[in-house]
């Protein structure tokens, strides 16, 4: 059994736009959740507002085998600048991917 979820949403009057995705999943005795999401953001800024921007990343990873678990978690968060008919503009995003995998309860490995 698979089961797809999809959203996007665009703002153009705020210059907004996110896109989201999950994914449910059974197969071979391991259930898994896969969620994407995407979020980006565009405001118009003077060139004295530039200035050097950091990239952040986010990274957890966790096994646990007692209860027949994993968890992978990533974030990547950050800016840049870009120039369009002379006009500067600061664009900010965001990125997610969260997966999830743990033993089908259907499934009968202790037998």
């Amino acid at each position: 059994m698979r089961d797809l979820l999809y959203k996007n949403l665009t703002s153009e009057d705020k210059r907004r736009k996110i896109i989201s995705a999950s994914e449910i999943a059974d197969k071979a005795g391991v259930h898994s959740v896969v969620r994407r999401h995407f979020s980006c953001m565009i405001k118009e800024v003077s060139g004295a507002e530039i200035r050097k921007q950091d990239t952040q990343l986010y990274v957890l990873k966790e096994r646990n085998t007692k209860e027949n678990r994993e968890h992978f978690f990533c974030k990547v968060k950050g800016s840049m600048f870009a120039v369009s008919s002379g006009k500067v503009y600061h664009i900010f995003f965001m990125h997610t991917l969260n997966i999830q995998l743990t033993a089908s309860k259907d499934n009968s490995l202790s037998k």
